[in-house]
């Protein structure tokens, strides 16, 4: 079992991660006298990038503290999450067990995302959709883990987001302190944004830009501060008008979009999450949510 905490240092995470200021010659930006700095989170590794190591490092301490040895984590069949959990598996000696959304996957051939996680070593465990939405339930949960032969894992949520998750990111504000007056991030199960408006400083804010649709958000991460810190912490908002359609949509207008910021900027723009991202904030300071001489920065969560 396993029973020490795991050598985080040892795969020399890049951290804090850089923080680079978008050229003046973007004029989308410089001619509303706003400033855009990319916190390049995707940079901190290569096997863990952005947020997925913010999210799990706390909880692999978390694990190894309770003498486990397997964990246990839950996504859709092309979950970067998944694939981060199996990597950190790979990389410090977990087991790892995904139970993935769609039984009827089971038996197909395995989509370049579940190969990659097999290949780090998780084993793939296939359910029903409707089993599936109930997980949290906890004589559900109980079942699900128990069939996956998980029983005594070390579970982690969909996504990660949870209390250590929540602490985990609440790093990524502080090293943001001072640096920006709006800090701003793409927003799955909410985790990263609980996290990070907890660590701004008070004179800062957090803008989440969801990239499901459904509203439920808001609660979400009020919920997730609650239960890492007691209360609600930070100024945070949502704004919920760039998720082109839900999660994983990508149509053609977003498309072109991150294809002209690459040309621009020369950054590989991830299409669920950092393009959504980047387009909501093109769009907030064309429509003047940004008072001039705002130094607005956008968390960089992942890579292509």
């Amino acid at each position: 079992m396993t029973s020490s905490a795991p050598d985080l240092d040892g795969l020399r995470p890049r951290l804090p991660s850089p923080l680079r200021e978008l050229p003046a010659e973007d004029g989308r930006f410089a001619r509303h006298g706003v400033t855009l700095l990319l916190k390049r989170d995707d940079l901190i590794h290569p096997d863990l990038p952005g947020n997925k190591w913010r999210k799990l490092s706390l909880n692999l301490t978390a694990a190894a503290e309770q003498g486990r040895d397997t964990l246990v984590t839950f996504g859709g069949a092309y979950s970067n999450h998944l694939r981060a959990t199996a990597a950190a598996g790979r990389l410090l000696g977990f087991a790892t067990v995904g139970i993935v959304r769609g039984e009827e996957l089971a038996g197909r051939p395995l989509n370049p995302s579940l190969e990659r996680c097999a290949a780090d070593g998780m084993r793939l465990h296939f359910v029903d959709r409707g089993r599936y939405r109930r997980k949290a339930e906890p004589a559900v949960l109980a079942g699900l883990l128990a069939e996956a032969g998980a029983a005594g894992a070390y579970v982690v949520p969909e996504g990660g987001s949870n209390a250590p998750a929540v602490r985990g990111c609440e790093a990524l504000g502080r090293e943001l302190r001072d640096a920006a007056d709006v800090v701003a991030v793409a927003c799955g199960t909410g985790g990263t944004l609980a996290g990070l408006a907890a660590g701004l400083a008070p004179a800062q804010r957090a803008l989440g830009v969801p990239v499901l649709k459904g509203g439920f958000l808001d609660a979400e991460v009020r919920r997730l501060q609650t239960e890492a810190y007691g209360a609600p912490r930070g100024a945070w908002s949502l704004d919920d008008r760039f998720h082109f359609g839900g999660y994983a949509r990508t149509p053609a207008e977003l498309v072109a979009f991150a294809e002209d910021f690459e040309a621009r900027h020369g950054l590989a723009v991830e299409r669920i999450y950092v393009a959504k991202l980047l387009y909501a904030l093109t769009a907030l300071t064309a429509e003047g949510a940004f008072p001039r001489g705002t130094r607005l920065a956008a968390v960089v969560t992942g890579t292509p």
